[in-house]
């Protein structure tokens, strides 16, 4: 799913995942006020919910649009249910959303990187956690993430990725589109 940070992407967000899950879990969300709502609108009292908000100290004079201000510390809200404190944590979102960073150029905070149309980005996304997911082991598991959910017996190849792409018709207009940019680049 993609959208912006507002109250309706994360009323979305939060209903697709409770409709994914049958039993009681315990989430934790950072400080963006949207997200209580949504969580409450969602699960109701059926959920172990707690709110990890962070303390930001004064960013650094001239730096402010390069460097984020400095942590200083965070604070903790029990929103619902009770939450494990040993478990209130953002570590592995944050970690996702790092990797997603690092591996979309798109993602990089003040880059030229960024998608013109809505549908390359959701394209590009959805390209990005496919690989992630089912091409590349990963250090910890051992084999990739979708063979540890019992997904698929093997490490997809690149080819095998595209072979899931649809067949294109010689004459559609986007494949016109295509060989006339081709054809420019080499003139």
């Amino acid at each position: 799913m993609l959208g912006d940070r507002g109250a309706s992407t994360a009323r979305d967000f939060m209903q697709d995942v409770a409709g994914r899950i049958s039993n009681r879990i315990q989430l934790t969300t950072d400080g963006h006020r949207v997200y209580a709502e949504a969580v409450e609108q969602a699960f109701g009292s059926e959920i172990d919910y707690a709110m990890l908000v962070k303390i930001y100290g004064a960013s650094n004079e001239g730096e402010s649009r390069y460097s984020p201000a400095t942590c200083i510390g965070c604070r903790t809200e029990v929103l619902a249910g009770n939450p494990d404190p040993k478990h209130i944590s953002t570590s592995y979102v944050e970690r996702q959303n790092l990797s997603m960073r690092m591996g979309m150029r798109r993602f990089t905070r003040l880059t030229n990187g960024f998608s013109k149309k809505f549908e390359n980005h959701a394209h590009q996304v959805a390209l990005y956690f496919f690989h992630y997911n089912f091409c590349g082991i990963h250090k910890t598991l051992r084999v990739t993430p979708a063979m540890e959910a019992g997904l698929t017996d093997h490490v997809w190849s690149l080819e095998e990725l595209c072979s899931l792409l649809p067949e294109r018709k010689p004459n559609a207009g986007v494949d016109k589109e295509l060989l006339l940019k081709a054809l420019n680049k080499t003139a």
